[in-house]
């Protein structure tokens, strides 16, 4: 990628850990002649004003950047993932949380980082999406989407069809649509399978489901998948990337569908998945 003119820039919840890269970041950026874009939320939380090269949105800077970059771990990228979905902007992260998947660099690696992202030197690997309607609007996930029993509630009672053929009704805490990204998130610790990036589809699994019958599917992408609430007087919870956007009660049901090249995540030349598997999880069996 040409080295950008704009950066938008996004950080973890913890200011601690990011501030002084973040002043680093503004240096280089500075030096670059790269114009910083940042939210009136960022710029308060590491007490910035806005000044030459420095420009302060009350919004998520989303117009007029041609690269996110992200100090924080997965949960920020993955923001920054949708926030930047059907921009053509890729999102370059320094690892600044606990693992890291999505993590362009590690955190003992930022000044290679810093450097990569005022010369431009990265890849950008395009990534799909999962989308429904709900509660008047479209949610999009870059990880998944998840249906939750409310914690107080019963466990939930989720149908689950794709292309109209019922494929079972589950009693259980939750049900999980994960795109390959989102596949080594709670799909994983669902015991679902891995989907390497690249993979054309998603993958539905169960959270403690009451059944011996109960089974991962992985769905192709042009079908929607489609879950019902069967109980009569339960909501479940409906999430996106583990935030929680509106509910799905009783009796009624959502499609969720698969949207081809929707995010882009930059990356070192010559990074693969399996390599991000074997240095973040370590080998899968023994």
């Amino acid at each position: 990628m040409n080295a950008p003119r704009s950066i938008a820039v996004l950080t973890h919840t913890d200011s601690g850990d990011t501030h002084e890269p973040l002043h680093r970041l503004l240096a280089e950026a500075a030096t670059a002649g790269i114009e910083v874009l940042l939210s009136a939320e960022e710029a308060t939380k590491h007490g910035l004003a806005e000044g030459p090269g420095v420009r302060i949105d009350q919004d998520p800077p989303v117009d007029g950047a041609e690269l996110a970059v992200v100090l924080g771990g997965d949960g920020t990228i993955l923001r920054a993932l949708r926030m930047f979905a059907g921009r053509g902007v890729p999102v370059f992260a320094l690892n600044f949380g606990a693992i890291g998947f999505l993590a362009t660099v590690d955190r003992d690696e930022v000044d290679d980082g810093l450097r990569r992202v005022v010369t431009g030197d990265f890849e950008t690997l395009s990534m799909p999406a999962l989308a429904f309607d709900g509660g008047g609007e479209v949610h999009r996930a870059a990880s998944d989407v998840s249906f939750h029993r409310r914690p107080s509630g019963r466990v939930a009672q989720l149908a689950y069809m794709v292309e109209d053929h019922q494929l079972g009704m589950v009693r259980c805490d939750g049900l999980v649509a994960a795109t390959p990204v989102g596949s080594t998130g709670y799909n994983l610790a669902n015991g679902g399978p891995l989907l390497a990036w690249g993979v054309e589809g998603f993958v539905v699994s169960f959270i403690a489901p009451h059944s011996l019958t109960a089974r991962a599917v992985v769905v192709a992408p042009g079908s929607a998948l489609a879950v019902m609430n069967c109980s009569e007087r339960e909501a479940v919870d409906v999430t996106t990337d583990g935030r929680t956007v509106c509910e799905l009660a009783p009796r009624e049901r959502i499609e969720v569908r698969f949207e081809h090249d929707r995010m882009l995540l930059a990356q070192i030349p010559g990074s693969t998945f399996y390599g991000r598997l074997r240095d973040k999880f370590g080998r899968i069996a023994y």
